[in-house]
């Protein structure tokens, strides 16, 4: 008969037998491992990491001082126009951001454009809006039609490649509404958010490659499972071989 008074007392903080001990010890050698390679890894990016802006950013710095004092000839203009078409292909943006990000947008069309031909601009943009807001389904034939069309059509007045991209959101991101004027809440608040969505942190351990993969995102979603995963391994047999030294396994 066992008469310790500890024999079915359990404590991971307050260990009463050989054992508990060392299962404790065990499983705090491994628990810090773990969390030097989550947390030791995120402070090394923080140490690491600089500022680094999208060619977007650095267009859009070449030209704003001009845009701003409406000086800005038409290269300026267009560079403008597509620096703020490429934040507004991110899906994080807020409404207000968005709206500001459209009217840069669309004044920068709207320039760009011949007194002549704004009128049957404005008309276009009309129109798309119009088929676009009584749509029901995306995939909608007229709607795709427009969409193709306009992009085809403006596309060159920012000078887009036919491989670009952002020909696809171009004609979604205009607003008639918005077309004539610059407004001194745009001027106000779009540098900070071309700043905002278009300077990253960015530092060796994310501009490597591994794999295939930046080597930031293949650390912490690949190799830190697997390392888990080796972990759980390693205490188990480590499990087996301290009950096996202290025979606590018949």
């Amino acid at each position: 008969m066992n008469d310790d008074p500890n024999g079915y007392h359990i404590s991971f903080f307050r260990p009463t037998t050989p054992r508990a001990k060392a299962n404790r010890t065990i499983v705090i050698w491994l628990a810090s491992i773990w969390a030097i390679s989550i947390f030791g890894f995120q402070i090394l990016l923080l140490v690491l990491e600089k500022p680094t802006p999208e060619p977007a950013y650095l267009a859009f710095q070449s030209v704003w001082g001009d845009v701003e004092d409406n000086s800005a000839d038409r290269v300026e203009i267009q560079e403008f126009g597509k620096s703020t078409l490429s934040v507004l292909g991110k899906i994080a943006i807020s409404d207000s951001e968005k709206a500001t990000l459209e009217n840069a947008l669309s004044w920068s069309v709207y320039q760009l454009t011949p007194d002549s031909l704004r009128p049957a601009l404005v008309a276009k943009v009309q129109g798309f809006e119009k088929t676009r807001a009584e749509i029901v389904n995306i995939t909608n034939p007229d709607y795709v039609a427009a969409r193709n069309r306009l992009s085809m059509e403006l596309s060159p007045v920012l000078v887009l490649a036919s491989n670009d991209v952002r020909r696809n959101i171009l004609p979604l991101s205009l607003r008639t509404s918005s077309m004539k004027v610059l407004t001194d809440e745009t001027k106000l608040s779009l540098p900070d958010i071309m700043e905002k969505y278009l300077i990253h942190n960015q530092s060796v351990l994310t501009d490597t490659r591994f794999l295939g993969f930046p080597f930031h995102y293949f650390y912490t979603a690949v190799f830190l499972l697997i390392l888990f995963v080796g972990l759980c391994w390693v205490y188990c047999v480590l499990i087996d071989r301290l009950d096996e030294k202290l025979k606590t396994i018949e």
